[in-house]
């Protein structure tokens, strides 16, 4: 339960640690602005912050941020690579990725975790939130593709958090 005086404690602790770091004076004063600048922020964007779905299973979160961790650092490889090699082989492609998510939250890390991975971008979410556009640099079978970001990603996170699915 949230506080609506302090409503998300742990961004206005972060946001004051940022503060803290970006000014490099840990005076009493900075201490003092930081906190107020944390507070402020945190106070003034809680009616923009999408509600959280319930996390399920921490233990599999740090899993699944490994395995984030992970492709990104094969992708980096792949599409060196892939760049530094003949361009001719490379074939880019726009793939439509249905959503069984519902939640708008894990919409959104869905499609953050898509753009990370080097090599494939999220381009849209359809207005129905149903469809994620990919751009994938070297697509060679579109259902690969879908497959994989379904089974890698988006199953991961239905099980990680309590939410609707279609």
């Amino acid at each position: 339960m949230r506080s609506r005086l302090l409503p998300y404690p742990l961004l206005s602790l972060f946001l004051l640690l940022v503060w803290l770091l970006l000014v490099n004076d840990f005076s009493p004063g900075h201490w003092l602005l930081g906190a107020f600048l944390g507070w402020g922020i945190a106070w003034l964007v809680r009616p923009f912050w999408p509600a959280t779905p319930a996390l399920r299973s921490p233990r599999r979160l740090l899993g699944f941020v490994a395995l984030v961790l992970g492709d990104i650092v094969v992708a980096n490889f792949q599409v060196a690579r892939r760049i530094l090699g003949p361009r001719f082989a490379l074939r880019p492609a726009f793939v439509e990725v249905p959503m069984d998510l519902d939640d708008q939250m894990l919409l959104t890390v869905l499609a953050c975790v898509v753009s990370l991975t080097p090599g494939t971008v999220s381009a849209d979410l359809s207005a129905d939130h149903r469809t994620l556009l990919v751009h994938g640099l070297d697509v060679d079978d579109e259902a690969a593709l879908i497959q994989s970001i379904k089974q890698r990603y988006e199953a991961p996170l239905k099980e990680i958090f309590a939410c609707s699915t279609r």
